[in-house]
Formats: C-alpha cells, structure tokens, sequence
C-alpha cells in the first residue's frame, strides 16, 4: 500500500513564504504591479489549460 505524504496546509504556507519574501521590499505600487502582472499570467495559462482540455474532450 501506497502512503501519501502530501499535506496541502504545509504547501499552502511555503507558497504564501515564498510570496512574502518577494514583496517584502517593495513599495505599495510595486507590490499592486506584481499582482497585476501575476493575475494576468495566470489567465494566459489558465487559457492555454482550457484550449487543451477542449481539445481532448472533442
């Protein structure tokens, strides 16, 4: 049997670390351009993501 060591609450607090490290230094308008510049990366892939799922389920 196979055992999962995976514990999505430890990853979730690495991630949002990593995230604090980079904007730690950064003024407010910076801090506004990075969420702005990530939102809009996540929608490109969130597009590339469903163009593949159409794409199999045709």
């Amino acid at each position: 049997m196979k055992t999962n060591k995976f514990d999505c609450v430890e990853m979730k607090h690495v991630g949002a670390e990593k995230i604090q490290e980079q904007i730690a230094k950064m003024t407010r308008e910076q801090e506004i351009m990075f969420w702005k510049e990530r939102s809009q990366l996540l929608k490109e892939h969130q597009k590339i993501i469903q163009k593949q799922h159409n794409k199999l389920a045709a």
